[in-house]
């Protein structure tokens, strides 16, 4: 007789490109993935717009709504289903093309709107594009400019996709000429080229604790990162180290601060200063990253880093010896996509 009563089990979501979850047998699609930290598409909630439709590949669901108020026939026919609307009635494997990481890259024309030195070597630029974009926070798109004749550079995207705007940070490097460009000559009203998105570094599905690492112009992809899971509630805890010569190299500290105040979880940044003088008044960590991973380890489900090789290599390598597994740790290096050579300028 109490048989009939027995508590229904939670049924797996795969995400294609992303991963697999469990789901509630109360709750949505769409509720589990933003539950799991999943950048899933999605506006009104309440199946009315469409934004986070996905294509169901297997499995079975229980439609709260019927997506056919809102989809048209070719998305039914191709098996689209609403995920604030559906509920799992079986193991469903579902694919989701702006979370894929495949976006198709295109070239769009710019315009510089806004340039601020944010320390003696890095900038910030914001452009104007001439049409809306969209890319994975922690990806980098080929930036290009007449006036640099030696091809384009890599830079990743330091805020989320925000329509026709797009911001970066880029560090002059000694004898760079994009960067020299970018930093000396540049001026609000320039003419430039965006070419992305591109890359494989964006924020995967998951529960446990994570810990941020970023070094220099390595800030930009983990801010976006960060600042997107914000504006999802993500609720996973964190810590982030980030890694600076002096405390003068230092930067966007009030939108770190602002990302700690409105963090659903537990949120600490440790900024990590290697070369800060002695009796500065400095009171915060010294050394290197690497000093300060044993105290913040605890129980890490993923790693996501970005900066210098040496910095990541070494963190690298101590995670793995803690115990991480390879497959836990996402890093973005500063090198030349397209030869995998050590290549500051051509990378930021």
């Amino acid at each position: 007789m109490f048989g009939l009563f027995k508590k229904a089990k939670p049924h797996t979501l795969t995400i294609e490109g992303v991963g697999s979850f469990d789901v509630q047998p109360s709750e949505t699609i769409l509720n589990a993935a933003l539950r799991h930290g999943v950048r899933f598409p999605h506006s009104c909630k309440v199946g009315g717009c469409a934004t986070c439709k996905c294509k169901k590949t297997e499995g079975t669901v229980k439609e709260l709504t019927s997506a056919a108020f809102i989809l048209d026939k070719k998305d039914l026919d191709d098996g689209y289903i609403l995920g604030c609307q559906s509920q799992l009635k079986s193991d469903v494997t579902i694919s989701v093309d702006a979370l894929s990481g495949e976006r198709p890259a295109e070239e769009i024309a710019a315009t510089i709107v806004e340039k601020e030195a944010l320390t003696h070597d890095i900038t910030r630029l914001t452009l104007q594009l001439e049409k809306a974009t969209d890319y994975l926070p922690g990806q980098y798109a080929m930036f290009s400019t007449p006036e640099v004749t030696s091809g384009s550079r890599c830079y990743s995207y330091a805020a989320p996709a925000a329509g026709n705007k797009v911001t970066f940070f880029i560090r002059e490097v000694p004898g760079g000429e994009m960067s020299g460009w970018v930093k000396n000559s540049a001026q609000v009203g320039d003419k430039v080229s965006v070419d992305g998105p591109h890359g494989d570094f964006h924020l995967r599905s998951g529960q446990g604790d994570m810990l941020f690492i970023a070094g220099g112009s390595g800030l930009a992809p983990v801010l976006a990162i960060l600042e997107d899971a914000v504006r999802h509630k993500l609720s996973r805890d964190v810590t982030f180290l980030f890694g600076a010569r002096t405390e003068a190299d230092l930067y966007g500290l009030k939108q770190i601060e602002h990302i700690r105040q409105n963090w659903s979880g537990t949120f600490r940044f440790v900024p990590v200063l290697s070369q800060e003088a002695e009796g500065s008044g400095w009171d915060g960590a010294r050394g290197l990253v690497t000093d300060h991973l044993p105290e913040n380890l605890n129980v890490i489900e993923q790693v996501y880093m970005c900066g210098p090789p040496p910095m990541l290599d070494a963190a690298s390598e101590y995670l793995q010896q803690a115990g991480l597994d390879e497959s836990q740790i996402f890093a973005d290096r500063f090198t030349d996509r397209s030869t995998n050579t050590i290549n500051n300028e051509a990378a930021r």
